[in-house]
């Protein structure tokens, strides 16, 4: 990581200033106003800022992460109970009614499965929250199981000795349905950043979180997403933390073109989603020969890939998902995704009652033995 700040130069010339200016209204004001004016702009200037550091090499971190290799991915959510991949926000909170939580044998089948990590959904697209949120009423605390399942997860996590991450949509259409609108963007940047902190308050009791994987960023231009804030939030709080955003690569002459597929990606690209530790483009697999360096302001970083494929058709739990891939399918699948020190998560979502399916269980266990885990 690199910091931002430190310059002993800078932090002379920043303290120069408070000095000129202190001393030009101390005649005038008492001294606590004084000392308050000192501290904002000491806190102003010398704030530091979290970022990558350019490299043609993994980070410590990023070799974590590589080394986790092989995930999990839990859609679960308010559109489990509809048959839906999306919804709008518009589905009451009480539609939302697991008869139970079993998030230990979430983790479990993880765990026998012979992964390394899990990427629970804690909010999709549509804004509902699997979480108590002090900032909406549309989450589990107004539904039919008010069971928070971020803490449960994460308990289940600490209790296997398995890596923790999330899924956070920036894209929200309850809360900033109308994303035409730029004056917007403040109040709800604001919203996603207190409720980071929320995500981040819950787990760290527990365990710690590996991956924060965020989507729908294709909605808004690049620039009006929070991208630094959100970083600097979870890495001041959770450094070891990897952090991607969906679509993350864009083209040098367009840097929100949408979508650059990975097949098109070239070494130099431009990062669309800057500060990112990490590239994702769902549902797509990574090139035989993926490039790995990625530009920003004139700067190369590495960026591996995370792929994420579904065990069966569907992201969320519906009643007419039931053709799964052959363990064969499966096998090839992740060989192609986890080889030039990329990483897969494979989506098995639990069911209405709160459990993984008997089927998936199976299938997992199956493919355990096949890629030797």
């Amino acid at each position: 990581m690199q910091t931002l700040g430190r310059n002993p130069a800078i932090i002379i010339c920043k303290r120069s200033i408070i000095f000129v200016v202190i001393n030009t209204i101390a005649m005038k004001y008492s001294f606590v106003t004084i000392l308050f004016l000192a501290l904002s702009l000491q806190l102003g200037y010398g704030q530091d800022q979290i970022l990558p550091v350019p490299s043609n090499q993994p980070s410590p971190t990023q070799q974590k992460q590589i080394a986790r290799k092989y995930g999990m991915f839990i859609h679960f959510g308010i559109n489990t109970f509809h048959d839906q991949e999306w919804t709008d926000g518009s589905k009451p909170a009480s539609s939302y009614r697991p008869t139970a939580i079993d998030a230990d044998q979430w983790i479990k089948t993880a765990k026998d499965a012979g992964m390394k990590y899990v990427i629970l959904v804690a909010k999709h697209h549509e804004g509902f929250c699997l979480w108590d949120s002090k900032y909406t009423e549309y989450d589990v605390a107004n539904s039919g199981n008010k069971t928070n399942v971020i803490e449960e997860v994460a308990k289940a996590c600490k209790k296997y000795d398995i890596g923790l991450g999330l899924y956070y949509s920036l894209w929200d259409r309850k809360v900033n349905a109308d994303v035409k609108d730029k004056t917007l963007d403040a109040a709800y940047n604001e919203y996603m950043i207190k409720q980071l902190n929320e995500l981040i308050d819950i787990v760290q009791p527990y365990t710690h979180i590996v991956e924060f994987w965020f989507d729908g960023g294709w909605e808004k231009e690049h620039e009006r997403w929070p991208a630094r804030e959100i970083y600097q939030t979870i890495k001041s709080r959770e450094p070891e933390c990897q952090i991607g955003i969906n679509w993350t690569i864009g083209l040098p002459e367009n840097p929100d073109a949408h979508p650059v597929l990975p097949e098109n990606q070239k070494e130099g690209y431009p990062i669309r989603y800057f500060p990112s530790d990490f590239r994702l483009g769902d549902p797509y697999l990574p090139a035989d020969n993926d490039p790995k360096l990625f530009s920003h302001d004139g700067k190369l970083y590495y960026m591996p890939w995370e792929s994420t494929i579904c065990i069966s058709e569907r992201w969320f739990y519906n009643t007419t998902d039931k053709k799964y891939k052959t363990v064969e399918e499966l096998t090839g699948l992740y060989h192609q995704c986890t080889k030039n020190d990329n990483i897969l998560i494979l989506n098995c979502p639990p069911n209405r009652e709160g459990k993984i399916r008997d089927a998936d269980v199976t299938l997992l266990k199956e493919l355990r033995e096949k890629i030797q885990m």
